[in-house]
């Protein structure tokens, strides 16, 4: 409850902590960093960001870690934090707005900041069991609706974020028996861990992911209908 308590405040940005604070805030609730400077409404600092990556690459990664399971998305994420990191990177540069039009209620801005905090865009994004036209409202405007759990506990997952952490930033009730649409908060520590990734490292770490999850090439996209967020062990 504290938790959900300090994540709803940084929401709405009732607090005075500075940068350096929210970092260390976000290393003891285990949130990185960029995210927890985004809820609260701070920019995010370029050594935070990703480097500029091929997009067709960023779109191929995605989809294929999706097709681990959770013993694997665990080895996968190992995998990625050994990889060596580029001592000359490819310059930073802002992404666009992953929506069609830009933000214009809090959470729709905190949304998008957090999906271009991985460097995706919408149609990177694995297969989450809603439309593109979804998405790309879900991060213009946030309005009441009687679709937003769903919403949100299909876009958690992606981005690495528990259920209820997610849900006290967007100010929704949170209750125990939501679960994850598709692919739970494993799946999004992958991607989260893959920010500092070069295009060739997110190649390689594609194709680790494959041999993983001896996922065979069907010379087309197929997602991943089901998940594996059943099987989460966030969830009895």
């Amino acid at each position: 409850m504290k938790r959900a308590i300090l994540l709803s405040s940084l929401a709405a940005r009732r607090t005075d902590a500075t940068p350096q604070q929210l970092t260390e805030l976000a290393a003891d609730l285990d949130i990185p960093a960029a995210d927890l400077l985004v809820v609260a409404g701070h920019p995010v600092p370029t050594e935070l960001l990703p480097p500029k990556r091929d997009t067709t690459v960023m779109r191929r990664f995605a989809y294929r870690v999706s097709h681990c399971d959770h013993l694997q998305l665990a080895a996968l994420e190992a995998f990625i934090r050994l990889l060596p990191r580029d001592t000359a990177p490819e310059p930073v540069v802002q992404p666009t707005w992953p929506g069609r039009r830009p933000a214009e209620t809090r959470f729709a801005a905190v949304l998008g900041a957090l999906i271009l905090n991985r460097g995706f865009s919408i149609r990177d994004l694995p297969f989450m069991g809603l439309s593109l036209s979804t998405l790309h409202g879900m991060v213009w405007r946030w309005d009441a609706s009687p679709h937003r759990r769903q919403q949100l506990s299909a876009v958690a997952g992606p981005l690495g974020w528990s259920l209820p952490d997610l849900f006290a930033v967007a100010d929704e009730p949170y209750s125990q028996g939501l679960r994850p649409m598709v692919h739970c908060r494993h799946l999004g520590r992958v991607f989260a861990a893959a920010v500092p990734l070069t295009t060739a490292q997110l190649i390689e770490t594609a194709e680790e992911a494959d041999q993983l999850s001896a996922r065979e090439d069907h010379g087309a996209w197929q997602p991943v209908p089901q998940g594996f967020a059943a099987e989460c062990p966030d969830f009895p």
